[in-house]
């Protein structure tokens, strides 16, 4: 494939926030981008952004847990805007609480939404990109890998996107595709407001908390992200495969 060639990305959970600002940063890079999700005339704000720049969108429906959805909206992709090269799998949910109130369809849910639904796409996807012999996979992940009260679900999920990016990496590199993951500290997006509302905080002065805790002295934004996520799927990022880049505005430790 020529680098001159219109490259296809897929995001997904990509109606708002972080996969929101990610789809419309490739877009201006000069992707053709699939803005994917659960709901898809949610993806229409999204989609209006690329297009009214002079981009190349597309809104795809789709519950990335479930393996006949992801398998449909790959293929309606490919058909559409052509071959999905670059793949990021952001798509996300929230079912916050402490161990001993956690249930199962709490566990499930989240498990099966991050990590599951990761699995699905990259294996979709990926045989687009060994015909193509050019992949690029980015996984959203967390500094909540590291653990987090009151997130086990969240936060194991989260770590299993870095194991599964490392695998990956290992697996298709030798296709030319890389894996990489970018694990945000604290974005301001809808899903953290609704964790300051579980703690039972206003937004503005849970960001303000957060912000003090950050040697940065701010919180990020969705954009913060999508720089990240743009720098691994750049061309020229061809020989970063297998890395895990925290985006928290400061060391973690």
């Amino acid at each position: 494939m020529s680098t001159t060639e219109q490259r296809v990305a897929v995001v997904t959970g990509a109606a708002r926030g972080i996969g929101a600002a990610t789809a419309v940063r490739l877009a201006a890079e000069g992707r053709a981008v699939a803005v994917l999700d659960l709901d898809e005339a949610a993806c229409a704000d999204t989609v209006e952004k690329i297009t009214a720049a002079g981009g190349k969108a597309l809104a795809v429906g789709c519950d990335v847990s479930d393996a006949a959805q992801v398998d449909a909206a790959v293929t309606r992709v490919a058909a559409e805007l052509g071959a999905p090269v670059i793949l990021v799998n952001n798509a996300g949910v929230l079912r916050d609480n402490l161990l001993f109130k956690m249930s199962e369809d709490d566990w499930d849910t989240v498990l099966d939404v991050h990590l599951r639904g990761a699995f699905l796409m990259s294996r979709a996807c990926q045989k687009h990109m060994v015909d193509a012999g050019f992949g690029r996979i980015v996984n959203l992940s967390s500094s909540s890998a590291l653990g987090n009260r009151g997130q086990a679900n969240y936060a194991a999920a989260k770590a299993g996107m870095q194991g599964l990016t490392k695998t990956l990496a290992k697996e298709l590199g030798k296709f030319g595709i890389t894996a990489n993951s970018v694990a945000p500290g604290f974005i301001a997006t809808d899903m953290t407001a609704a964790t300051a509302a579980r703690v039972g905080m206003g937004f503005e002065d849970f960001k303000t908390a957060a912000a003090s805790q950050i040697p940065v002295q701010r919180v990020g934004e969705p954009a913060d992200i999508a720089n990240a996520v743009a720098f691994f799927a750049d061309e020229q990022a061809g020989f970063v495969s297998g890395q895990v880049l925290y985006v928290a505005g400061g060391p973690l430790n």
